[in-house]
């Protein structure tokens, strides 16, 4: 079944040169519940580390099966940007994306692994999953 003008209908930022980031995501109905699973890769996210506020680095998978509805990806990218400048512990920020994830998307399941970059001879990895 190809793409409608129904499943375009709730979108704001797709498109929209003038989105801004934000603590949102948007999705679109997903035409097979239950019986597919999506990856998103993030490879260039940066934040803030809360004390020091020096940069720190990372790549994100986020692993999900969509029920009703699947994140759309421009949403996603302005959703992350919103961590740029913002300090949190590497653990702290996998817990938020996921949350934030269930909260806007509602997925049957979702993982979110987040792969920090070695700072001071420890490299993080941090990963928060949900199950309906």
């Amino acid at each position: 079944m190809p793409t409608s003008k129904q499943d375009l209908s709730q979108l704001t930022e797709l498109g929209n040169k003038k989105a801004k980031p934000a603590r949102t995501l948007e999705a679109f109905p997903n035409h097979a519940p239950g019986d597919l699973e999506v990856s998103l890769h993030c490879r260039e996210f940066t934040c803030r580390c809360p004390l020091t506020n020096q940069p720190d680095y990372a790549t994100i998978d986020i692993v999900y099966v969509p029920d009703k509805f699947v994140v759309e990806s421009k949403s996603l990218k302005l959703y992350l940007e919103t961590y740029r400048e913002e300090g949190v512990f590497h653990e702290h920020l996998a817990v938020d994306i996921g949350r934030d994830f269930v909260k806007f998307i509602k997925p049957k399941s979702v993982s979110v692994k987040v792969n920090f970059n070695t700072r001071g001879g420890i490299a993080i990895s941090a990963e928060w999953k949900s199950k309906k």
